[in-house]
Parts: structure tokens; sequence; C-alpha cells
């Protein structure tokens, strides 16, 4: 795990573009303050680039540096959540702007898995994760039914969990505004 979380990191500072497992599926990723990586990740993907992009980050308290205000509420979702659970926020901040949604709005979830937390934290930054799969095709459950066309599009892929056949749920999304208004988007 050691070299391949070193090498991803290197990879995402020069700008690259990673395949790596996450507490959900596989994503695709890269640095989310990275503009011309965020860029990247669109291509790849064939998706509009009106569709925003949730990030990852290692803790809770990491998502302060991203947006204007975390309204209170969030921490308790966070903890009390049974699984991951991705939070759109309004008033984004210090990410690529080509990620955000309206009113500069951004998903952000906290990984429970160690790798991506790992990786976050090596990186020092938050971490663009979107399904490692073409715009409008089936998310891949698993490593192994990821398109050749994606494996052979990204910069570097993680070796790490790519035997791993353990069903992972996606994450709840729900939005919060400021005033801990909670909208629930996916249970």
């Amino acid at each position: 795990m050691e070299e391949d979380l070193k090498t991803a990191v290197e990879v995402m500072r020069k700008g690259g573009v990673i395949l790596y497992p996450t507490d959900t599926i596989w994503g695709i990723g890269c640095d989310a303050t990275n503009a011309e990586a965020v860029d990247k990740v669109y291509k790849i993907k064939k998706r509009a680039s009106n569709k925003a992009m949730l990030v990852l980050v290692g803790k809770m308290e990491d998502v302060e540096n991203y947006v204007e205000t975390v309204p209170e509420m969030a921490y308790q979702l966070n903890e009390l959540s049974e699984k991951p659970i991705t939070i759109i926020y309004d008033n984004a901040l210090n990410l690529a702007q080509e990620l955000l949604g309206d009113n500069s709005s951004v998903g952000i979830r906290v990984s429970r898995e160690v790798f991506t937390q790992r990786l976050c934290k090596m990186l020092r930054k938050p971490i663009v994760s979107t399904s490692a799969n073409i715009a409008g095709e089936p998310s891949p459950a698993f490593f192994d039914e990821i398109s050749d066309e994606i494996k052979s599009a990204v910069d570097y892929i993680v070796k790490y969990r790519q035997d791993d056949k353990t069903p992972h749920a996606p994450s709840s999304v729900v939005m919060l505004s400021a005033d801990n208004t909670i909208k629930i988007l996916r249970p």
C-alpha cells in the first residue's frame, strides 16, 4: 500500500489522474484544486462539464477548508450515518470551479476507507471522486468491471484492492444548507 500511496500522490501533484478504490466503489480521481486535472477527468468520463463531481477528504475538519460555512448538523450527520454520506454544501471555497454545482455548491464525503484517508492526508488536498465509467454507462462494482477505455486513459492505476470482491453500497447524498435544512437526495 505504501508504494501505491506515494505513486498516486506524485501523479496527482503533477496534475495527473488516478484510478483508485474508495469507501464505495472504484473512482477516477485527481487533485480537486487543479482545474486542468479536473478537466481531464471530465474528458475521460465523456461527462458534460455542467455536471458537478464530488470530492473526498480524509477527516471532517478538512471540510472547513473547502466551504464557506459548515453547518453544525454536518458533523452530526457524518458521525451518525451508518454508511458513507456525501453532503452537498453551498458556497465552496478553494476548489476547481469545474467541480461546482448551482450556488457554488459542492458534494463532499469524508472517506471511511483507510487508503483514501491516507491518500487525502498525504496529498493535503481533497480528491475528486467520480465513478470509474463513461458517463451514462453502469458504474462498475469491482475493479475487473472497469472498461479498458477508462484504464488506458488514466495516468496511474492503484494496485491496492484490485482483487477485492466485497460489495460496497453507494453513499447517501444529502443537501445541507447553512441554516441546517436537510434535503435527502439519495437515502
